[in-house]
């Protein structure tokens, strides 16, 4: 087990929770004004971002977390087991965990993975059995 496994403070997070909180900036969120970041992290090293996009017809929105899995199955063809990590980042006075839409995609990618949840002042870590802990599967 590593760090990033056991430990919300690992310095192994600090780049990935870089690169969520940029990801935020581009947020797309006229409706609510609450803007997500995320990043993944794959088991080869790879990266990629994503945040939250709104829309005037609210169902069709996407979370953050999705639009940083669709990323990385764009940019670099990950398919599922190789996501080895996720942070989700928002300004809010308590950590944003993943709705349920979004920790059903992330079992699509992974049976299990850390996820850090992070604000400017806390850092918790989760992990997805504990999130969503029987996802549906047709395998």
């Amino acid at each position: 087990m590593n760090t990033m496994e056991t430990n919300p403070d690992a310095p192994e997070w600090n780049s990935l929770l870089e690169t969520a909180w940029m990801a935020r900036e581009n947020a797309y969120a006229p409706y609510s004004g609450f803007r997500v970041g995320a990043a993944v992290l794959l088991k080869n090293g790879a990266v990629a971002a994503g945040c939250n996009v709104e829309n005037s017809a609210y169902p069709v929105a996407l979370c953050a977390e999705r639009t940083a899995l669709c990323a990385a199955v764009a940019q670099t063809g990950a398919v599922p087991g190789q996501v080895a990590a996720l942070v989700v980042v928002a300004e809010a006075e308590n950590l944003t965990p993943p709705c349920g839409a979004c920790r059903q995609v992330m079992a699509e990618f992974a049976d299990d993975l850390p996820i850090l949840l992070a604000n400017r002042r806390q850092r918790k870590l989760h992990n997805l059995k504990e999130l969503l802990p029987n996802p549906f599967k047709l395998k």
